[in-house]
């Protein structure tokens, strides 16, 4: 009776999956501050590529580390850079995967700041050339959907046009429309290598304490052309989901992070909580608030587990 009336209902179509994509060969490097997290080179994405093609998630969210960093990024808009070069593998090897391609230049920046720097000074309007290069590279290598995370003003319409203007009107844009500045970020950072080398990123990440300004954030990608719009963290942040969720109708996705992916990670090491049961709990709440995606790294694990409950 209990499942027969049960509202909200848990589904590996539900999940994305991230994956760490480095320059170099044989590189399966694991990622000491999230537990069965790896960085791979191209050589090696088949130690997880057959795990997500037979999960039965809907597809992956790819970030790419490259060897070369400079304050331009160049390597983000570089047609044979190292994520471009992932997502044709990807394509070619099995083609019916799904691929979001993460749009953001602190991975390949030597600063780690998420746009062009001058001084201490981010410069939101000389960044969007480049997000919108690196937009359009991505997906002329065969990325499914392109997802902004900068948090730079205007840059889903920059991109929309960017998009538009190379014959990829068919390309969706998942934005990262109310991205908090979070603490719990933190093991991303290590995993990505995108720390940045001074401040913060408090100039162009979301105050925590705004839940109204998150929904104007939220308002503006929409008019500015997102067909999927994105909040982030995911567990902290579950009444800007919900309010999202009863105020827009096109998907919404969440991204359980990093922090609260280690967090649970870590307690369940060492025997303190029940690993399985908390992170359907988790998952089952973000599904709950309203998120139509969920990008999580428990992905293939929960995918496992509820095929197994059924």
């Amino acid at each position: 009776m209990r499942r027969m009336v049960c509202e909200t209902r848990l589904n590996a179509a539900d999940f994305i999956y991230p994956i760490f994509v480095a320059e170099g060969n044989d590189i399966m490097k694991p990622v000491d501050s999230m537990p069965t997290v790896y960085q791979y080179s191209i050589d090696n994405l088949e130690q997880i590529l057959p795990q997500i093609a037979d999960s039965g998630i809907s597809g992956l969210l790819i970030f790419g580390i490259p060897e070369k960093k400079d304050e331009l990024a160049t390597e983000a808009y570089n047609d044979k850079g190292v994520t471009q070069q992932a997502i044709r593998y990807i394509k070619e090897h099995y083609p019916d995967l799904l691929i979001i391609a993460d749009v953001c230049l602190c991975e390949y920046t030597s600063h780690g700041h998420c746009g062009v720097v001058k001084g201490d000074k981010i410069l939101n309007d000389s960044t969007l050339p480049l997000l919108c290069k690196m937009a359009v590279s991505l997906a002329k290598a065969g990325a499914d959907i392109i997802a902004p995370s900068d948090m730079m003003d205007g840059r889903v319409a920059a991109i929309r046009a960017a998009l538009d203007e190379n014959a990829l009107t068919d390309i969706p844009i998942m934005s990262y429309s109310a991205k908090f500045a979070s603490g719990y970020y933190s093991p991303f950072r290590d995993a990505a290598e995108s720390a940045p080398c001074f401040g913060d990123r408090k100039s162009y990440q979301m105050d925590p304490c705004n839940g109204r300004e998150a929904l104007r954030e939220i308002e503006d990608d929409i008019e500015e052309g997102a067909d999927m719009v994105m909040v982030k963290p995911a567990l902290c942040y579950l009444d800007i989901l919900r309010a999202a969720r009863d105020r827009y109708d096109l998907p919404i996705a969440a991204y359980n992070v990093s922090g609260e992916f280690s967090m649970v990670k870590a307690a369940a090491q060492l025997g303190w909580i029940d690993e399985k049961r908390i992170v359907l709990e988790n998952l089952t709440a973000i599904k709950r608030a309203g998120a139509d995606i969920i990008i999580t790294y428990h992905a293939l694990d929960a995918a496992k587990w509820i095929k197994e409950d059924k």
